[in-house]
């Protein structure tokens, strides 16, 4: 009797004392794959960029869709709030970028847009609160408002 209640309590002070590091593990790990995802979003500007001409009528304008996901599941943190804002950067051009909150902790950002993009980047309509949990897809249309501009909405 006294060995098994001495395992279970070896096997609590144990998993007690793991629980930072796993907790920092899934904090990182959250943080890569939100990397990825802008990375993604930021290819998916400039291939639309490259490929097209901008045009006056939004109607007209070339488009793309983007699938952001959000990361889940026992290796990833909680996300209490992520949301696609718009930044200023250096200059006068304007970009992107996902910002979030883990459960718990500080704003974070992870920039969308570099410098090698010619268009400037509009998020419409303010932030874009995107789902913490599951995939939220963007539209980016490549307009021309005085000059190219890669406007972003939120597919509902």
């Amino acid at each position: 009797m006294i060995r098994v209640v001495l395992t279970v309590l070896v096997a609590v002070a144990l998993l007690a004392a793991s629980m930072p590091a796993l907790e920092d593990a899934r904090v990182s790990t959250t943080d890569d794959r939100l990397g990825t995802e802008s990375n993604r979003v930021e290819r998916a500007i400039g291939g639309l960029v490259s490929g097209s001409m901008s045009v006056s009528d939004p109607s007209l304008a070339a488009r793309t869709t983007v699938t952001i996901r959000a990361p889940a599941g026992v290796t990833a943190a909680r996300i209490g709030r992520l949301a696609l804002v718009e930044t200023e950067q250096s200059g006068n051009e304007s970009g992107a970028a996902l910002r979030y909150r883990i459960d718990g902790g500080r704003d974070r950002t992870v920039p969308i847009v570099s410098d090698a993009v010619t268009a400037t980047v509009e998020v419409v309509d303010g932030p874009i609160a995107l789902r913490t949990r599951g995939e939220s897809r963007l539209d980016l249309r490549l307009v021309d408002d005085g000059g190219p501009i890669v406007r972003i909405t939120r597919i509902e």
